[in-house]
Order: C-alpha cells, then sequence, then structure tokens
C-alpha cells in the first residue's frame, strides 16, 4: 500500500525512533503530525523531515502523562485534518534500573503514564479520526522487556507487557474496522533510552552497547514504514527486531576492546 499523500501521526518524536520515524515516513511522501515535549528538537525535526520529501510536517506539543495536553493535541490535529491513516504511538522510556525494593515512585509513576496510559489516551483521542476500511494502522512501539523480564526492570517490563496485550484486547475491539492494530518490540537499539535511564550518566549508558553492533533508529523506523505499508488486507500483529548480536536480552555478543 502506498503511504504517500497520508497522514501520519507520531508521538515521542524528537529524537530515537520518533525522529527517525518521521524521516523514514518523510521519505515515503507522508504528511506527518508530531508531538513532543522538546519543542526545538521537534521543530528540528520537522525542518529534516520536509528536507527528506514530507508532504507537511505540523509540530504541537505534547505530553501524553497529561490527558488535558492528549486532549489539546488532538484538537489541533483535528483541526488541520478530518483524517489520520497511522498513528505511531512511540512516546515511553525507563527510568532507573532499580529492584522493587530500592525503587522510587517517581520513577515508576514516569513509565507506568508515558508508557501505558499514554498508549491508551493518544489512541482513545485519536481513534475517531482514523477512517474504517481504508488500511489504516495504529502501531505501538513496545520492546522485547514486554516478553522477558530482567532484574532492575520490573516496572518497565511490566508497563511493556501490559502495553502489548492492550494491543492485543485493541485488535480483537476494532476487529471488523479494517483498522490494523500492531506493535514493534525492538530490542537493544542505540538511542537515548539508556542515557535516560541511567538519569545522564554517559558513561554507563555506553556501555550498554560496549562491543555489540546494536540497532540504529533508522533500522527500527524503517520497520515502521514496512509493517503499515503492506496492503490493507494484511496486518502484522507483531514484529521483533533484534540486532544479530542479540540472542535474548541477557544473551549478546559482544566483541573484546582492540
Amino acid at each position: 500500500m502506498s503511504l504517500r499523500g497520508k497522514w501520519v501521526l507520531i508521538t515521542g518524536a524528537s529524537s530515537g525512533f520518533g525522529a527517525a520515524g518521521a524521516i523514514a515516513f518523510a521519505g515515503a511522501g507522508c504528511h506527518l503530525l508530531l508531538g513532543a515535549r522538546r519543542q526545538e528538537q521537534l521543530a528540528e525535526v520537522a525542518a529534516a523531515a520536509r528536507q527528506a520529501g514530507a508532504a507537511s510536517a505540523h509540530v504541537y506539543p505534547l505530553d501524553v502523562a497529561s490527558t488535558a495536553s492528549v486532549e489539546s493535541f488532538a484538537d489541533q490535529v483535528r483541526a488541520l485534518t478530518p483524517r489520520v491513516s497511522v498513528l505511531i504511538n512511540n512516546a515511553g522510556g525507563a527510568h532507573g534500573l532499580d529492584s522493587v525494593a530500592s525503587g522510587r515512585d517517581a520513577d515508576w509513576e514516569a513509565m507506568v503514564q508515558s508508557n501505558f496510559l499514554g498508549l491508551l489516551r493518544v489512541t482513545r483521542a485519536v481513534l475517531p479520526l482514523i477512517p474504517h476500511h481504508d488500511g489504516g494502522y495504529i502501531l505501538n512501539l513496545g520492546s522485547i522487556a514486554g516478553h522477558t523480564a530482567y532484574e532492575g526492570g520490573s516496572v518497565y517490563c511490566g508497563v511493556k507487557a501490559a502495553g502489548r496485550l492492550a494491543t492485543q484486547a485493541l485488535r480483537l475491539e476494532l476487529n471488523g474496522t479494517g483498522i490494523r492494530v500492531g506493535s514493534l518490540d525492538p530490542g537493544m537499539a542505540e538511542t537515548e533510552f539508556s542515557l535516560v535511564r541511567f538519569k545522564g550518566d554517559v558513561a554507563r549508558a555506553a556501555k550498554v552497547y560496549e562491543g555489540a553492533i546494536p540497532l540504529t533508529s533508522a533500522d527500527v523506523a524503517a520497520a515502521m514504514v514496512w509493517m503499515t505499508s503492506q496492503p490493507p488486507h494484511v496486518c502484522v500483529d507483531e514484529l521483533i527486531l533484534k540486532p544479530t548480536d542479540q540472542a535474548a536480552f541477557h544473551k549478546v555478543h559482544r566483541r573484546p576492546k582492540s
């Protein structure tokens, strides 16, 4: 299915997978609706998307942890277009790598709000704009953390698993409408993810990828475009994407330092 001229909405579009997704969909000739908290970075992404071939690129403030912000965002989108063909729920992130015993409420609540409740809020607000029987797609960015737990990941793994099941529930609820629903669950990918998780500790964040060749944001963005551009009768329900060096969460091939 050609995406040219389609309206694509991406949350968390100021960096990482969201920013790369904006560039990838721009290359397919889409109109872009981009939301994020960091407006200066978002404006830079939109400018790059226009240079990459976007039919148009529009930016709006969006904090998915706030119902009022999501509703305001949706109102601005409705004022611009009556239809959104692709919704990419990308906003989220991990905060800390603490055990349950040492975890902090602020980190837990941030992860629940952005990764889970935010996904539901945006979907609820945008769903009325997604046309039936026209190849529309709701694509939720998950993680292999939603499939396998690890030490220190109790809340992040929990919210990603919850998002995965919410995606499956939505797929059932929308059956018969022609709206496709799926999740894209990346493994190790080098973005701001670890830097945010470790509160700006650059050395600790870099160590996550040391000796391995991780996915890039562009790799994940290419998968977004591929999934959403399949013929309308084809729905990729779930796609797990990992770097070749990562066989499982704990099994990563790392090369010795030269």
